[in-house]
């Protein structure tokens, strides 16, 4: 598979090209994969370890914190040694494994959103059947669905694009290795190619997205026509509060990269809006929960007054 490219490894030429700023944005970027890590890493522990958390919805947030972590991993490390390097390489096995990995745990993120959205949904429109709906066997079941898919969809992108050839170039205008700068690199027909990305990805992107808007619109339908108590109804929309900011953030930049067609010129906002929802998102998820969720933050304190 590999042998039908001449070229052996690509160049990264990362997010700027400046000199003087490399010490400064490896600093930048290390302190948010550092707190990226110990955050979620945080969450996770909370989740596993405090009994108050075994639940659906915590289940859940702990997978988010898993793929958090992961998510970031597949780029940030690679992007920092590249600050200090002047020989910004990596193989071309490096390049489509961090390809598959990055569509792998992005695909999966997005369907999980949506599962977190459906465990809302049931949560608070049929909250006498919640635990006989989402018990532990069906969590389990739809967590281990999504991270199939998502590894299965990543794959798929993984082995068309290592069968493509790459004569005329190996410089990569990304920090990353992902489908559409290698595209633009490869000779020959990749019309198939792009369909995948466009029809695929955007189908497996956007379907969890609007099953997120349906399950929000069910949500907010049965608050207006079924809840008379204004307590009961605020109490309701601050349990979706963190997980809809999330959704917002994630799929924003998400959407603006991969729904518009492909093209030379939006290289430089590729990997602005990349930055956004491979790096950012991660690092304010914890923020996000930690300060919106009550029981997270009685479960940190625990951990702290533990530690102490």
């Amino acid at each position: 598979m590999l042998n039908q490219t001449t070229v052996t490894e690509f160049l990264l030429l990362g997010v700027t090209d400046i000199q003087v700023l490399q010490p400064f944005l490896f600093a930048v970027f290390l302190a948010i994969y550092s707190v990226t890590v110990a955050g979620n890493g945080a969450i996770l522990m909370m989740v596993i370890s405090d009994p108050r958390l075994h639940s659906p919805m915590y289940f859940f947030l702990g997978n988010l914190s898993c793929l958090d972590i992961c998510y970031s991993t597949v780029t940030l490390p690679k992007m920092l040694e590249n600050f200090l390097s002047t020989h910004k390489a990596i193989s071309f096995l490096g390049c489509i494994s961090q390809l598959h990995f990055f569509h792998f745990l992005g695909s999966t993120e997005a369907m999980l959103l949506a599962v977190m959205a459906f465990d809302r949904f049931v949560a608070i429109c049929k909250p006498l059947r919640y635990t006989l709906i989402m018990n532990h066997q069906v969590c389990t079941q739809m967590a281990l669905t999504v991270w199939i898919i998502g590894f299965s969809h990543a794959l798929m992108h993984s082995i068309m694009t290592s069968r493509l050839n790459f004569r005329a170039s190996n410089q990569i205008h990304h920090f990353f290795c992902d489908v559409k700068p290698l595209l633009e690199l490869a000779c020959g027909n990749t019309e198939l190619n792009r369909w995948l990305l466009n029809t695929v990805t955007g189908t497996l992107g956007m379907a969890p997205f609007f099953l997120i808007l349906l399950s929000y619109f069910y949500i907010i339908v049965y608050l207006f026509f079924k809840t008379h108590s204004c307590s009961m109804l605020h109490k309701a929309l601050s349990t979706c509060a963190s997980h809809f900011t999330v959704v917002v953030l994630f799929y924003v930049p998400v959407v603006f990269t991969y729904i518009r067609p492909a093209s030379s010129s939006s290289m430089d906002q590729d990997q602005i809006i990349a930055i956004m929802y491979s790096v950012v998102t991660p690092v304010l998820n914890p923020l996000i929960y930690t300060l919106r969720n009550k029981e997270v933050k009685g479960a940190l304190r625990r951990v702290i007054r533990r530690s102490l």
